[in-house]
């Protein structure tokens, strides 16, 4: 008989990434700056779609390796702010019933007003950054 589970431990709780692009034409260097935020050991990655235009099959199926990766370490992948027509995309694709797409203006559940109150903000321990863009 083995003994309890250790919780896991989580070098950082969060880390946000905010993409610009994510397609066929970017997944290398997108798929390194996963690689390296999953060596970070992190609870949660928030990938902000916001200034996102565009999403392939690609792309989605990154989205689901990271998943997959960090479910593997008790780690969670959210999408957050998605345009309305990325976040049809992903419905049609079904991701949204895979991993928590949190919604923006415009969306289903999202707020329209700025003067709605919204989920409070977890405290942060350590917050790290890193923004995709395509090679000019």
């Amino acid at each position: 008989m083995t003994g309890p589970l250790k919780p896991p431990s989580y070098a950082l709780p969060l880390v946000e990434v905010s993409i610009t692009q994510l397609d066929l034409s970017c997944l290398a260097e997108s798929g390194a700056v996963f690689d390296r935020l999953l060596a970070l050991n992190p609870g949660q990655i928030v990938v902000d779609l916001s200034e996102c235009r565009y999403i392939d099959a690609a792309a989605i199926g990154l989205l689901l390796d990271v998943h997959r990766r960090l479910a593997r370490a008790d780690g969670a992948l959210v999408v957050r702010n998605p345009n309305p027509r990325i976040y049809r995309i992903l419905q049609h694709a079904r991701l949204d019933q895979v991993l928590p797409i949190v919604a923006g203006p415009g969306m289903p559940g999202g707020s329209e007003t700025p003067d709605e109150p919204g989920p409070a903000e977890p405290a942060l321990v350590a917050l790290g950054r890193a923004r995709v863009a395509p090679r000019t």
